[in-house]
């Protein structure tokens, strides 16, 4: 595993974050650090995904942040820039792989069948979300997809929370999931900081029970 996957592993739980106001990151930040998940996924959702990216990084250096919802090579850029550490992408395209791969940011693209695998196995990708998870089958078709692909790593994000995330992490090769409860936008955009703090908290207890 490269070291990018060896960290989101170790969390287990990636906090998977869409925001319309760029500075609330610093106390979504503070909340994720001071609560044990010193890890996030910005999704560029919004205008604001870039400049949060920035803030955080600026304010949180050593916190592990990725840039989701990453659709082409301009957004690739612009979240490398920012100081995002990886890519996610909700679908495998090539295109946006490449990008990644000349700017040496690592890409965790999207699938859900063989097809999309063996396109992300043909460019030597073995770390890869399952989106959208539960819409896609869930448990029974993430290890249906697993049985014929030995070498792939999976993130399933999609309708995960508290109540199936821990099947899906007993399932083996399932790096962590994403997860966007303890990071709701309605939340966010009221400020309740340490109503998410609990959340944090709990997710963080509920992945390393």
């Amino acid at each position: 595993m490269t070291t990018i996957t060896e960290q989101i592993s170790k969390y287990k739980v990636i906090p998977v974050i869409a925001l319309d106001k760029a500075e609330d990151i610093l106390p979504l930040g503070k909340a994720l650090v001071e609560n044990g998940l010193p890890v996030a996924e910005i999704t560029f959702r919004s205008d604001a995904a870039e400049e949060a990216i920035r803030l955080l990084r600026a304010s949180y250096p050593e916190m592990l942040i990725g840039a989701g919802t990453v659709l082409n090579r301009e957004q690739v850029i612009a979240a490398k820039n920012a100081g995002a550490t990886f890519i996610v992408s909700p679908g495998f395209n090539p295109n946006t792989v490449k990008a990644c791969q000349e700017l040496d940011i690592e890409i965790i693209p999207g699938v859900n069948n063989p097809s999309t695998i063996e396109a992300a196995l043909e460019m030597g990708l073995t770390s890869l979300k399952f989106f959208p998870a539960e819409a896609s089958g869930g448990i029974n078709m993430l290890k249906s997809l697993l049985a014929p692909y030995v070498d792939i790593q999976i993130m399933p994000t999609g309708g995960i929370n508290t109540s199936n995330i821990n099947d899906y992490l007993a399932l083996p090769r399932v790096l962590a999931c994403g997860g966007s409860w303890m990071v709701d936008k309605g939340m966010i955009a009221r400020g309740e900081w340490e109503q998410i703090g609990q959340l944090v908290r709990e997710a963080v207890a509920l992945v390393n029970n």
